[in-house]
């Protein structure tokens, strides 16, 4: 098989929660114990940060590894998932792991994962440490897929732990209660390590510091920390301040282990990180005249803060362009959204993708009227047409709407 092949089978053999929902959920670690140990357990062959949290982790993630890779290490990153190609997923240094590398890992490994019926996230965790072993990272960044203490990237015993924040998102899996899904995602704090948590939160903070005392984990809250001016980063998400004090907290735990990293290593860091690290779709500025702004914010909390954003942006006309998955449950967000913009509705090309028609009446019902179309390229296009040299045109309320249009974009 070449790589398209290989991503093909990944994608089409697979049980993969992006496409499927629920079905692929697996809350159990045997598999990627058993994996890990097929496989050699890389995992024990590098050093490693944990991130996890509801909003945030993978902008953090970057961030930090961006921070890292200015500081002279060679930095491994593993975030899920990707917006325009499967090897966005792992990086060493910013560059992706090569196509070589994961046909020939899917092709070694095919039988294993056949025979196991291994989910996609699994097989890929397994990729992702296997390259970061073989290449020998210096520190890898690794971003928590889903929840925390059942997720597969759970088998490391990471240098630090962070948890960016807790918010109302995946409850079908992780609870439904701040409180039990803060539990899940604590899930990841090990015995004696040290662990950040992003934001203070009066429903989840007792959670977090019973389980660090329980494990003699020596825990931290960065903004309470961490205050006064922030260095200036390259993502202009109003929202990234919380992210950058996480980052700054996390660096300076860090330090207080032995690693050599100065301002100037942060400030280059966090100036640099879509060139260091090849981050994209936060606040993201595709053009201007119109300009267009795609975000990948798709729950209460993430939308609230990106909708916020856009408010106070300079425009004569905004257009909408928004998808969703069909197990969101959009009563939660739609109060979010401007009724002064023209809404284009459409469907994410997976199998979750909620049907445009679908979108619309909801949305419609809930005083919000717009046009349905049958794919997320032609909605866009529609906008892009209608929008006048001064309005504004917004693409996201789903990542894998931000995914099609950065693909197409291009």
């Amino acid at each position: 098989m070449n790589y398209q092949d290989t991503v093909n089978w990944m994608f089409s053999q697979l049980p993969m929660y992006q496409n499927q929902g629920q079905t692929a959920y697996k809350a159990d670690l045997t598999n990627s114990i058993e994996l890990a140990g097929y496989l050699g357990n890389p995992e024990n062959n590098f050093k490693s940060i944990h991130i996890g949290g509801t909003n945030g982790k993978g902008s953090t993630a970057h961030l930090l590894a961006s921070v890292l890779g200015e500081a002279g290490l060679k930095v491994g990153l593993y975030t899920s998932p990707h917006l325009v190609d499967f090897r966005e997923r792992i990086r060493i240094d910013g560059i992706p792991v090569s196509k070589q590398f994961v046909i020939g890992f899917i092709r070694s490994h095919k039988a294993y994962f056949e025979a196991r019926s291994l989910s996609f996230f699994e097989m890929t965790v397994g990729m992702a440490f296997s390259y970061f072993a073989k290449k020998k990272v210096d520190l890898a960044v690794i971003e928590v897929g889903l929840g925390g203490r059942l997720d597969s990237t759970n088998i490391i015993k990471p240098e630090l732990s962070v948890i960016t924040n807790i918010g109302f998102d995946h409850m079908r899996f992780l609870g439904d209660t701040l409180e039990k899904i803060a539990a899940e995602k604590a899930g990841i704090i090990k015995p004696s390590t040290p662990v950040v948590i992003g934001e203070t939160q009066e429903e989840t903070e007792h959670v977090f510091k019973r389980v660090a005392s329980s494990l003699g984990a020596a825990i931290s809250f960065a903004d309470k920390d961490i205050s006064g001016q922030l260095p200036e980063c390259e993502l202009k998400g109003k929202y990234q301040q919380r992210n950058i004090r996480t980052v700054l907290k996390t660096i300076e735990v860090l330090r207080g282990m032995g690693y050599t990293i100065d301002e100037t290593h942060i400030n280059e860091g966090l100036k640099n990180v879509k060139k260091n690290t090849g981050l994209r779709g936060r606040y993201e500025v595709l053009g201007n005249r119109p300009r267009i702004i795609c975000d990948t914010a798709h729950n209460r909390e993430g939308l609230s803060l990106v909708l916020q954003q856009l408010s106070e942006e300079s425009f004569d006309n905004l257009h909408m362009v928004i998808g969703s998955v069909n197990d969101k449950d959009l009563s939660r967000i739609v109060d979010l959204f401007p009724d002064h913009a023209s809404y284009y509705f459409c469907k994410p090309d997976i199998l979750r993708g909620l049907e445009a028609d679908a979108l619309k009446q909801f949305f419609g019902e809930n005083g919000i009227d717009g046009q349905a179309f049958k794919s997320v390229w032609e909605a866009f296009e529609s906008a892009l047409k209608r929008a006048g040299e001064n309005d504004l045109i917004f693409v996201g309320g789903s990542t894998f709407v931000v995914s099609e249009v950065l693909a197409n974009f291009e």
